[in-house]
């Protein structure tokens, strides 16, 4: 039976100490699985993943990280914090948010000089994952001049070269191109093969299934709902509409007007 990793239990997050954004959340994260956190905006899967990140923690609840509870004081311990950061990484929604030095390369190569790692080892990495990545015609442009695309892939790059036994991604194909999108997957998936935890908060639930084990489904009220496994959670067209996760598109046929739910799951069958 695989470790777990994360364990949730009765998890509360508010920020500013009004504004709700997790309300009793209990879970737990295997060793080497795949997991996927869907839900409509600000039901609380940015935060949680910050949370699993080591950037927020809780008002109320516990969390543990790796079997020790996981809380502000301990990263004041420098051994505690380095072990964790280079256990951990997070590639944020806005890519921004990660890019701020003056060249992509000195973006990718920032965290692992940061955590003391060996010149010629990061030199290693860099070139593995420029070769992955195909962004070698990228590293002496500054991050402002890269498309959407080119930043998601060097914010993925910044975070892989530490190496991290967990990858944690907050919706990694957002506002991509197909190409992109699937370059992206197809990594993820290499990733968990080679052993990586991969945990995504995404809307985009044509992925799910191919990137995910376990889906947590979260509400409005900032909690889960429902877990299962990809394929259960995909065809509850009920418990999607109820969540914000399918829209409603209305079609006129020969005998009037019909009305489905749209989940986008069939447009990249095309790829």
């Amino acid at each position: 039976m695989a470790k777990t990793l994360f364990e949730l239990k009765g998890v509360y997050f508010s920020y500013l100490g009004k504004f709700p954004a997790l309300c009793g959340v209990d879970l737990s994260i295997p060793e080497g699985s795949r997991v996927s956190f869907i839900g409509a905006n600000g039901c609380g899967k940015s935060t949680l993943l910050q949370m699993l990140d080591g950037l927020l923690f809780p008002d109320k609840g516990i969390i543990k990280a790796f079997g020790a509870e996981l809380k502000e004081n301990n990263f004041n311990n420098e051994k505690f914090a380095r072990e964790f950061r280079q256990s951990v990484g997070l590639v944020f929604q806005n890519s921004d948010v990660q890019l701020f030095c003056p060249t992509v390369k000195e973006d990718i190569v920032f965290g692992p000089l940061q955590l003391g790692l060996d010149k010629q080892e990061i030199k290693k990495r860099l070139e593995r994952l420029v070769d992955i990545l195909e962004i070698k015609d990228l590293l002496d442009r500054a991050p402002h001049q890269l498309s959407i695309g080119e930043k998601r892939k060097v914010a993925i790059a910044s975070t892989l070269i530490i190496e991290p036994k967990v990858l944690i991604l907050d919706e990694p194909t957002a506002g991509l191109d197909p190409l992109t999108s699937r370059h992206i997957i197809d990594l993820l998936i290499q990733e968990n093969i080679a052993g990586k935890t991969i945990i995504t908060a995404t809307h985009d639930l044509h992925i799910v299934e191919e990137i995910s084990d376990q889906v947590f489904v979260f509400s409005r009220e900032k909690r889960i709902v429902r877990n299962g496994v990809p394929s259960d959670i995909l065809k509850d067209t009920e418990l999607l509409e109820a969540h914000n996760l399918v829209h409603i598109h209305s079609h006129r046929h020969k005998d009037g007007v019909h009305i489905h739910a749209h989940t986008h799951l069939e447009h990249h069958a095309q790829e």
